[in-house]
């Protein structure tokens, strides 16, 4: 089981950004429900969620769920295929 809360501090971590400082669509109830988020159906709500310099958004390939993320300003910095092959 996880939540979209637990995974999206991950993500704001795995790019150096402040959780604390995260704007999202989810409410804060909504942010801390748990779901599988193995491989079967989506379950988690859509969300888009702003850092300072990444936007988030849910990513799901055979059900299985995840955090994307895509820089917020242009930049140099390439985004990579997102879902899964």
């Amino acid at each position: 089981m996880a939540t979209w809360k637990e995974m999206l501090r991950e993500a704001f971590a795995d790019r150096k950004e402040d959780f604390k400082s995260m704007v999202c669509t989810l409410t804060e109830e909504e942010q801390n429900v748990e779901f599988y988020s193995g491989f079967g159906g989506s379950e988690g709500k859509p969300f888009t969620a702003w850092g300072e310099k990444y936007v988030y958004f849910p990513i799901v390939y055979d059900g299985a769920e995840w955090v994307g993320s895509a820089p917020r300003n242009p930049c140099d910095e390439a985004t990579a295929h997102q879902g899964g092959e």
